[in-house]
């Protein structure tokens, strides 16, 4: 045709630049039959000399719906004005009927812009006609430097389909993917799929050229080089994962390509070379919501490859005999045919199983009725996978939240040997998803200017990315309530030209949608229903500091990512409160009390110990995170009569607090007692080097503290209570005045207090007398405490 600087090159005429529109032009034919076929089989249409002069040009036509197209076209002498003949493949690419009117004007590409060139074209080939279709094998080494000889110097677009000939057989070719390129200069560097991307194909043209096997009449066998430079990529370059809607998956992703495609990207004969055999399974897991059916979803867009089937794990069940174990059978069938026809020149056979733990249990634990069809599947799918005739053309994406009861056979070297947890995004992450599910508010000018992305991404720790879309829409609805007004019409919307969605949205959001993984703020508040107070402030800030120490220790050191501290202390003396109030100063993104009402549901010791484990389990799942036990000597079951245990829970419980946390995670347990005796007596006390001690209220000093910050008396009401409490009770055998009283009972029997006054009733003399009976009572008990240990001493 002709190249940059070429004085042949067409100049559009200035009355056609006037004209703006062009040339109106309708279809026509070439009477000379040799003619005709000779300019089909270039991808050439004959043109009138008097519209766009003699020899060979590029007319650009537009139609009747606006679309562009750009042809190769020639000067025939004797050919009609106004007439172009377009063959059926280019009418059918540009959408123009046989009887359509349509302009035309000649087209320059050096004047429409910078990259006129193709760095590289992907296409695909197919027989034009299925009665003209062979067994012949074809080579891309073959039909490559055909197609570049024969259209050489032509305009080529996304969507295009040229006939070529080639050994007297007629083939399409369809343009799937250009890249634009200014010849030696790197500007083009995606494959752009979008009608407006057009070039010249020149010989220096990259060529990516596949087999089209979307209509098995027409397909055509094609393998591929040894070279690799004209192998079809695995992965196709114009994907993009936000707009795919996935985000903060990135570190994942890497591992994902470098495993699973790596390999696929060179040529068979490369990878025969290197004995490369290919991961032909991958098994994703992680908290629900965290985006694993998306990303295997997803993944199916960005693979050269064939449509992935999709098998919803129940779906594979039947009640006949056998014919579970056929529906494994033909999930593979595709993959077995194109892989005895094809051999390694196969295309992919991507397979995605949802929910594989449905299915997949391990063998023996009676999944199926008893029946052992649960058996006979996983066996089935061993044999697809890794058996005798295994196959190489297949990748199986399994997806589980619950890797734990997949058969261990599936997780070997050769099954699903790539395991990747998609865990809950971390602030870079959120702020990736948040971006991506208010990109539209942003284009439309709905999002508020107040609303900062960035800032609502701290706020949203332990958010899975099901959870922030939640909070999109909830944060919407209350933008939506806004502009809601009923009348005696109904419900309708008003000013909706108006709305935005603000920051003040999202505050309401935040407090509506609860992540599964987050803070337990309502249970942490229980644990501090009269708040904290500091009768002593040195024993206070000492506890205080130390947690605090804990906390940072195992959020920054790169060594110590693991800790368990035991709080000791008597009845009712805030340890539980001090943990919870720690807990929610430490600012940990995961916060989980395990207390003994949590395990009441359960009626035997093995469902109670399960119950632990996922507790554990799901702190896993968080970057960082904070467990709180209390009463352990109640959790374990421990009675003083025997004395007896739990065989089964406290075994199973000093293993998970005393192993470190899997790898990239951080685990901070706090654990509280009332019975530090008890667990000497158990040995338990060993395996919590940090032990922080919580004292009682111990002096009237003390207690008068207490009442005060309380702020329920004066001061010289205290005063008073205070004597009286010291008058009735006295000292005790060593002379001095011991309250020995926990806080959590002075707090209670002052709310009594309270409650008392305001019926009327003496809430002040009730408070002294409860006081004083509860502080002769514990003198008793600590007695016969002593005089017990040391009878038994004795």
């Amino acid at each position: 045709m002709y190249n940059k600087g070429d004085t042949a090159a067409p100049v559009v005429p200035e009355a056609l630049e006037q004209q703006g529109g062009g040339i109106r032009l309708q279809v026509g034919k070439v009477q000379d039959r040799m003619l005709q076929s000779s300019l089909i089989y270039e991808n050439v249409c004959a043109v009138s000399p008097q519209d766009f002069g003699e020899g060979n040009s590029h007319v650009l036509i537009r139609n009747q719906e606006g679309g562009e197209f750009v042809v190769a076209a020639r000067g025939i002498p004797g050919f009609a004005p106004g007439y172009i003949a377009l063959n059926e493949k280019q009418r059918q690419w540009a959408r123009i009927a046989q009887l359509d009117t349509f302009m035309g004007m000649p087209y320059d590409p050096f004047r429409a812009g910078k990259n006129v060139y193709l760095g590289a074209v992907e296409v695909s080939v197919s027989f034009a006609s299925p009665s003209k279709k062979t067994e012949y094998v074809y080579s891309d080494d073959e039909l490559i430097p055909v197609f570049l000889g024969t259209f050489r110097d032509q305009i080529l677009q996304p969507g295009q389909f040229i006939l070529m000939d080639h050994r007297g057989t007629p083939l399409l070719v369809t343009i799937n993917g250009v890249t634009l390129t200014n010849l030696g200069q790197q500007e083009g560097s995606e494959i752009r799929n979008d009608p407006g991307a057009r070039g010249i194909l020149v010989q220096q043209t990259e060529v990516l050229m596949t087999a089209d096997g979307r209509d098995q009449r027409v397909a055509l066998k094609l393998k591929s080089s040894a070279t690799g430079s004209t192998r079809k990529p695995i992965i196709t370059a114009s994907f993009n994962f936000s707009q795919m809607g996935i985000g903060g998956l990135d570190d994942e992703f890497a591992i994902l390509f470098r495993r699973a495609f790596a390999s696929r990207v060179f040529p068979p004969k490369v990878a025969e070379r290197l004995r490369i055999q290919h991961v032909k399974g991958m098994l994703l897991y992680g908290p629900p919501g965290t985006g694993k059916t998306l990303i295997a979803r997803q993944i199916g867009k960005v693979l050269n490859a064939k449509e992935p089937k999709v098998i919803n794990g129940p779906e594979v069940l039947n009640k006949y005999v056998g014919q579970s174990e056929e529906n494994i059978r033909k999930i593979f069938a595709d993959a077995e045919k194109e892989y005895k026809e094809r051999g390694d020149e196969s295309d992919l056979h991507v397979i995605i199983f949802d929910e594989l733990d449905a299915v997949c249990k391990q063998r023996g634990s009676g999944v199926g009725g008893g029946t052992g069809v649960g058996d006979s599947i996983v066996n089935q799918l061993l044999t697809k996978l890794d058996g005798v005739d295994q196959l190489n053309n297949i990748l199986l994406i399994g997806m589980t939240n619950r890797k734990d009861m997949i058969d261990d056979a599936l997780l070997r070297p050769g099954r699903l040997e790539l395991q990747l947890e998609i865990s809950l995004p971390d602030e870079f992450g959120r702020v990736q998803i948040l971006n991506i599910h208010t990109s539209k508010m942003k284009e439309n000018g709905v999002l508020g200017d107040d609303v900062n992305i960035e800032e609502i991404a701290k706020l949203t720790k332990n958010f899975s990315g099901a959870e922030i879309a939640g909070l999109v829409r909830s944060a919407t609805s209350f933008a939506l309530n806004r502009h809601i007004e009923a009348n005696d019409k109904g419900v309708i919307a008003k000013n909706v030209e108006n709305m935005k969605v603000g920051h003040d949205d999202f505050v309401g959001a935040l407090a509506e949608i609860i992540p599964a993984f987050g803070v337990a703020e309502d249970s942490l508040d229980l644990l501090l229903p009269m708040g904290i107070i500091k009768f002593n402030p040195p024993q206070f800030d000492k506890i205080f500091r130390e947690g605090l120490e804990y906390c940072n220790t195992v959020r920054q050191s790169d060594t110590l990512r693991h800790l368990s501290v035991l709080f000791h202390g008597p009845l009712e003396s805030g340890k539980t409160a001090l943990t919870a109030y720690l807990a929610k100063q430490s600012d940990f993104p995961f916060i989980k009390v395990l207390s003994p009402m949590d395990l009441v549901p359960y009626r035997d010791d093995f469902a109670k110990k399960d119950y632990i484990h996922k507790v554990f389990a799901d702190a896993y799942k968080s970057p960082i995170s904070l467990l709180i036990i209390d009463d352990f000597e109640s959790i374990i079951e421990y009675s003083p009569i025997g004395p007896r245990f739990s065989n089964v829970i406290l075994p199973a419980l000093i293993t998970l607090i005393r192993t470190p946390p899997p790898k990239g995670r951080r685990l901070l347990t706090f654990v509280t007692t009332s019975h530090m005796g008890r667990l000497k007596r158990l040995q338990v006390d060993t395996y919590f080097p940090r032990q922080v001690k919580v004292g009682p209220v111990r002096t009237l000093e003390e207690l008068a503290e207490v009442l005060v910050q309380s702020k329920t008396y004066t001061e010289q009401v205290v005063r008073y209570m205070c004597e009286e409490i010291r008058s009735q009770v006295g000292p005790d055998r060593s002379g001095q005045f011991v309250v020995g009283l926990g806080i959590k009972t002075v707090l209670t029997f002052l709310e009594e207090a309270k409650v008392m006054q305001n019926n009327g009733q003496d809430g002040v003399e009730a408070f002294v007398q409860k006081v004083a009976e509860a502080i002769v009572t514990a003198r008793v008990e600590l007695e016969n405490e002593t005089s017990g240990q040391r009878q038994s001493f004795d």
